[in-house]
């Protein structure tokens, strides 16, 4: 999902005026800011439009209901805080429309199909009622977030065709970031453990009785532990000194490999624990790490040229805005 931030577009200044601000901003990206306010400049477009963006015209109504859904239902605010959400989403709203307007021209579309995917795979991330909840608190109905993913989905498809194609990572710069952040890929001494938790000494001893007897550890965890690891065997994976509560650090990197822990106090119960498995402290070689690397690079490149196109997209935009018809009713409230 597309997440529109303004970068330097950021207007959270109380000591200029907003449109100050907005002036400086969008001259700065070179763009074409028409401040209107004066009845000869305001008869060049319909009296309901208040935006204007190249040849998209936004009135005042769309404006403040655009804003409106952009807020949490019941958010609490101040005045202050009103009015400074209300200048970021401004400027994030030029931007938005900027990109539409490029998607139009590039004949960008997502087929229903395509967009009926990308809700169900969302949903699967609630619970039952969860996504029905996220919608009323948001207080739009599903039809109306529909829309909003299909419009991400075109922005998302926009960017991958237009912009982020351009992106290449070569070899050079892969050995180049492996050479200047070689701590980064610095890997402390592991274990692989297993545990057993139970309520209880008694309990706890009886178990370690049914383990020394030769029970599977995996099959006597997921009957006896009430660790929520307990269905995949008690199972805690790789893990270092300091990841885990002090108690399991003290007991499981001296534990020899397969050798059972005595009984470990916590202030979870009691716990057994097992070793399955050992790896010494070492730096990972760069040709294990390559396609981590390759993905932080391509990362990093897509924001610069995201920036430096949406940049020029501003520098050949004519913008708009009737502040003095935005003020009016005490838009800022």
């Amino acid at each position: 999902m597309i997440v529109w931030q303004p970068d330097f577009y950021s207007l959270g200044v109380n000591t200029m005026s907003f449109w100050r601000i907005l002036l400086l901003s969008l001259l700065l990206a070179g763009g074409v800011l028409l401040i209107t306010g004066c009845e000869a400049e305001l008869e060049e477009k319909p009296v309901s439009a208040v935006i204007v963006i190249n040849d998209q015209e936004i009135s005042k109504a769309d404006f403040l209901a655009e804003f409106e859904k952009s807020l949490q239902q019941d958010q609490p605010l101040t005045g202050i805080e009103r009015e400074e959400l209300q200048r970021s989403f401004l400027v994030q709203l030029i931007d938005r429309e900027l990109i539409h307007g490029e998607a139009r021209r590039l004949n960008i579309e997502i087929i229903e199909a395509d967009v009926d995917a990308a809700l169900q795979a969302y949903r699967q991330g609630y619970t039952e009622t969860g996504f029905e909840t996220m919608l009323q608190e948001r207080g739009i109905t599903l039809e109306v977030w529909r829309e909003e993913l299909k419009e991400s989905l075109i922005m998302e498809k926009l960017l991958e065709e237009a912009v982020y194609s351009r992106v290449a990572v070569i070899d050079q710069e892969i050995a180049a970031y492996y050479e200047a952040n070689r701590k980064q890929f610095n890997r402390p001494a592991q274990v692989r453990a297993r545990q057993i938790l139970v309520a209880d000494e008694a309990e706890g001893q009886a178990v370690l009785g049914l383990l020394r007897q030769g029970r599977p550890f995996a099959e006597i965890a997921a009957e006896y532990s009430l660790s929520p690891d307990a269905a995949e065997g008690g199972d805690l994976g790789f893990f270092a000194k300091g990841e885990m509560p002090p108690e399991f650090d003290e007991v499981v990197f001296d534990l020899p490999v397969n050798r059972l822990s005595d009984l470990v106090k916590s202030e979870y119960g009691y716990h057994i624990f097992l070793v399955e498995e050992k790896r010494k402290a070492s730096r990972l070689k760069q040709k294990d790490v390559a396609d981590e690397i390759r993905a932080i690079l391509e990362s990093q490149k897509k924001e610069e040229i995201y920036l430096d196109w949406l940049q020029e997209m501003r520098s050949r935009a004519v913008i708009s805005v009737d502040w003095a018809q935005l003020e009016e009713n005490h838009i800022n409230r």
